[in-house]
């Protein structure tokens, strides 16, 4: 498949979607799920050049999250991302539906660098506001989701002076699942963590050295190792220094 293929079966798909013939779009486009498709094609397909109303896009969504098909979770992201902009509470909502629908890595990460993470681009404190029960769900893939939409969002911005504030906001978001257990949800969460580390190393060793030194409860290593992957060699020794001060106080 080519792009040039890709955009005709977009077109052709979403067509029918929007005529509400779910079944017909949904054979269209089941050949695909079946073969080797590059992810940029899949977000071609997936996208519907324009709104699709929720009474057909969700039936459409679930036929293909039925097949749990790992191109499946792309088509299903980049459909429910491109209703951001004119629905952003229902996407989030469905994203957030869909992932526990998913319950694998792959599905999540699909889905999260899909919606929450474009939705923090698009309207940011509004979209933080809705993501905070996140934190709390019972779903580790939920939870999980968080971090995949901060990497997305801090590899966009890229440390640029403008986004500093934000990207601040963000670790403050985080400080309740720093001490997350499940490691499916520490690995997404960590992922975060280390590519806010990347662009903004002052704000995260300042606010990994807080954490460690609070020691209100235990943290996985694993979630501390991630988060100062890309910190500097400096960084990462005060932070060890203040974990292990810590550690001799108990």
């Amino acid at each position: 498949m080519d792009t040039s293929h890709a955009r005709e079966l977009q077109l052709k798909i979403w067509e029918l979607v929007q005529a509400n013939q779910i079944e017909a779009a949904f054979a269209c486009l089941q050949p695909v799920l079946t073969e080797a498709v590059p992810f940029r094609l899949l977000d071609i397909i997936g996208t519907p050049p324009a709104p699709v109303r929720w009474y057909a896009l969700v039936p459409f969504l679930e036929n293909i999250a039925s097949t749990r098909a790992m191109g499946g979770w792309v088509i299903v992201g980049s459909a429910l991302g491109a209703q951001i902009t004119q629905s952003l509470d229902e996407s989030l909502a469905r994203a957030r539906y869909f992932i526990q629908q998913a319950d694998i890595w792959y599905g999540v990460d699909s889905i999260g660098e899909r919606v929450p993470g474009p939705a923090l681009l698009h309207d940011f404190l509004t979209s933080l506001g809705i993501l905070a029960s996140w934190r709390e769900d019972e779903n580790r893939w939920v939870r999980r989701a968080l971090g995949v939409a901060i990497h997305f969002w801090a590899k966009r911005e890229r440390g640029s002076t403008a986004s500093i504030p934000q990207a601040g906001l963000l670790l403050e978001f985080l400080v309740p699942v720093f001490e997350e257990r499940e490691q499916d949800a520490i690995k997404g969460i960590g992922w975060g963590l280390k590519t806010l580390g990347r662009y903004y190393p002052d704000l995260v060793t300042d606010w990994l050295v807080q954490q460690v030194a609070q020691g209100k409860r235990p943290y996985r290593a694993l979630m501390l190792h991630k988060a100062m992957t890309y910190l500097p060699a400096p960084s990462k020794a005060e932070i060890s220094n203040s974990a292990k001060q810590q550690k001799e106080k108990k």
